[in-house]
């Protein structure tokens, strides 16, 4: 198995597990944040989901998803769209909420294939590229791709932890 292989692989095991755990809860109980600074459900996968598009998008030189298939009007959130998600405070993780499954599901699964995709065709010479050279030491693209897919695992993680809370209270 290939470095690109085994990545996919990963990126499937993750999603997985972000859908046993939705398959477990109510819409309403994966809109819960269990305590302040335990994220929802919706917003792990929300979240997950656009890291993936918008790192991967970046990657191929092309828009995100979240804007190019205006997932940003399905969703319909009150954040700003260029917001730096991951600094979300607790007051701003709690307004990413949604009315169906299905919404979550559709951006995560498009999110993955557009990673997937890219994954299949890389060419794996290419992996020791740098290709970001705001930091110390300048990222290469392997660095990045493993970033994107450990962020992927450790959400998928906490959504399975989150909904055993939510289901437990």
């Amino acid at each position: 198995m290939n470095n690109t292989q085994l990545s996919i692989e990963t990126l499937d095991r993750a999603q997985e597990r972000f859908l046993e755990t939705l398959d477990k809860v109510t819409i309403e109980e994966a809109n819960v944040m269990p305590e302040p600074l335990i994220k929802s459900i919706t917003w792990l996968i929300w979240y997950t989901a656009r890291m993936i598009d918008f790192q991967i998008s970046d990657l191929k030189n092309q828009s995100s998803l979240w804007i190019a298939d205006v997932w940003t009007d399905r969703f319909n959130l009150f954040l700003p769209d260029d917001t730096a998600d991951y600094k979300h405070t607790p007051e701003e993780a709690e307004q990413v909420k949604v009315a169906d499954k299905a919404l979550l599901v559709g951006y995560l699964d498009a999110s993955n294939q557009l990673a997937k995709a890219y994954l299949t065709n890389l060419d794996e010479a290419t992996l020791s590229e740098i290709i970001d050279e705001n930091y110390t030491p300048p990222v290469g693209r392997q660095a990045r791709i493993v970033s994107i897919i450990d962020d992927a695992v450790m959400h998928s993680g906490q959504a399975i932890y989150t909904g055993r809370m939510v289901i437990g209270k």
